[in-house]
Parts: C-alpha cells; sequence; structure tokens
C-alpha cells in the first residue's frame, strides 16, 4: 500500500462522498499525518496498526494536554480515515472499529426547497447534448437519491426502462433496486436516443454518462457540471455533492414515503442513519398534528 496514493484517494472521498469544506479536509489530514508520525517514531505503517496503536495514540495525546473536545475530534478522524479503508478492502479489518469518544449531536444535512430543485433541473439546455447530457443526470439524482460515484459508474445494462428501476451496488458491495420515475426515465432515454452519439463517435462504451472522446465521467467532473449549473441558478453557496441526494430522502419524507422505503432506496445499512432526514421538516410534522390530532 502506497501511502501517498491512498491519502489521496482519501481526500477524493472527504470532498465528494462526504462534501467536506477545505477547512474540515484539512482538519482531517491534520489528524492523520499526526497519527502517521507518531507510528513512524515507533517503526510502525498503516497496514501494521492495530487497535492498541490507537489507543497508545491517543493516550499519548492526552498526556500532552489534548482536551475531550479534541480527542473526540481525533478519533472521529480516525474511524472515518480506517473504515474506509477497511471498506476499500486496502485493509481487512479496522482497527479503529472499537474506539468510543462522547457521543456529539449530528449535523443536519443540506437540502434544497422544491424551488431550488425545480431551478437546477431547469438550468440545463437540452437543445445540445451537454445540456441534454447534464439535464439527464440532474433527473436522475433527484429522482433516485443516488451517490454521485454511483452516477459515475452507472451502465447501460443497470437500468431497467421497461419496468422502471436501477440496480446499483453501494457501499460494501450491497445490492439495491432504487424505482426511476417517470420523468427521469424519459429525460435519460431521450439523451441515451439523441445526446450520447454526440460524444461517443462511432466508439461503444457500456457507460451512460460519457465526456468527449466518449469516456465515462469521473465523479469529480460529475462534481463541476453539478456546481457549475447552482452557479448559474444562484444556489452554488448551498451545495454539497450529496445534496441531491439529501433533498430526495427529505422530500420523500415529508410527502409520506415510509422510513425503511428510504433506507433501502437511499442504501444505508442503518435505519438510524435514514432517520436523520426526519428532523428535517418539523414544519410538515406540525401539519399532521394539527390535521390528525383531537386537540390539534
Amino acid at each position: 500500500m502506497k501511502d501517498e496514493m491512498t491519502l489521496e484517494a482519501f481526500r477524493q472521498y472527504l470532498i465528494l462522498e462526504k462534501g467536506l469544506s477545505k477547512n474540515s479536509v484539512q482538519a482531517y489530514f491534520s489528524d492523520i499525518n499526526q497519527l502517521l508520525g507518531f507510528l513512524e517514531d515507533r517503526g510502525r505503517n498503516l497496514e501494521q496498526t492495530t487497535t492498541s496503536d490507537l489507543l497508545t495514540f491517543l493516550a499519548w495525546l492526552k498526556s500532552n494536554g489534548a482536551s475531550g473536545r479534541t480527542l473526540a475530534r481525533k478519533i472521529s478522524s480516525l474511524r472515518t480515515f480506517f473504515g474506509w479503508l477497511n471498506s476499500e478492502g486496502i485493509l481487512a479489518q479496522d482497527p479503529s472499529e472499537l474506539l468510543e469518544g462522547p457521543r456529539l449531536p449530528r449535523r443536519l444535512p443540506k437540502t434544497l426547497s422544491y424551488e431550488e430543485i425545480r431551478s437546477l433541473l431547469e438550468s440545463p439546455d437540452p437543445r445540445d447534448p451537454f445540456g441534454l447530457r447534464d439535464k439527464a443526470l440532474l433527473e436522475l439524482l433527484y429522482a433516485t437519491g443516488i451517490r454521485i460515484s454511483e452516477a459515475a459508474g452507472l451502465r447501460l445494462a443497470s437500468v431497467n426502462f421497461e419496468v422502471g428501476y436501477i440496480r446499483l451496488f453501494g457501499k460494501g458491495e450491497r445490492e439495491r433496486v432504487v424505482p426511476l420515475g417517470e420523468v427521469a426515465r424519459n429525460w435519460l432515454l431521450r439523451y441515451l436516443r439523441d445526446g450520447r452519439g454526440y460524444f461517443l463517435k462511432g466508439r461503444s462504451s457500456e457507460y451512460i454518462f460519457l465526456g468527449k472522446g466518449g469516456k465515462p465521467l469521473t465523479r469529480q467532473r460529475l462534481w463541476q457540471i453539478i456546481k457549475a449549473h447552482a452557479r448559474k441558478v444562484g444556489i452554488a453557496q448551498k451545495l454539497t455533492p450529496h445534496v441531491l441526494r439529501h433533498s430526495f430522502a427529505s422530500h420523500l419524507l415529508a410527502g409520506g414515503a415510509d422510513l425503511r422505503a428510504v433506507q433501502m432506496m437511499l442504501g444505508h445499512a442503518s435505519l438510524s442513519t435514514t432517520q436523520i432526514y426526519t428532523h428535517l421538516d418539523k414544519a410538515h410534522l406540525i401539519r399532521i398534528f394539527k390535521r390528525t390530532h383531537p386537540r390539534g
């Protein structure tokens, strides 16, 4: 395992999958580099790291005056890093799995309003191949809640247009089937029929979203496309890589969708991960209470 390549891949994960800011990414890397220096001084490396090494590192930090909040942040960084290493198959086991820190309140995910979503989806001009591709992409992301990385890797064989669903393998190679709404389905078909050939120019590809030369778009390029359209309609400051995914979930729940069904569509292993979206629309809960409670 080459540490430089591994760390760069982790950096891309933090930016594109977790949607962290530049300062947050720097904080993660400050923590990780501190650990790497600690391990190196003791003749250890990442592949050899055990839970005991991590506990020794945390004890060393505490003996050097680290506060409880600082230790909590370090533990969070370590759990994210080693959990990612394990999920990517770089490490066979996660040595941070048993680390425990103080429970801090989870931040609510950012979402867009219905009006902001509408503006974003209407931003691309479908009269040219690039706009048609972008339109199909944005409609697909909002209609399905799939991750940007999943959209980048989406293959023709993964989409069942007749029945209306896409088949995905998410984190940990967990398979899930996600319904494909009629609007997204129609735009996707139109892009495949009228726009995708422009990028292929006689070549062949199993991937759906293509760029110049007929090569599949990377998740970095997909994120750039989404940001460009967000800037165009004036909502770039509210955007994160997962904002369409978060909006998909919160809008479904606000419309009365079943929590477990949303969990399955998002591919969350735990229902508690999906439950965070239930805190987003308190106005909707108040409306339900007033409509249904005898004393509402």
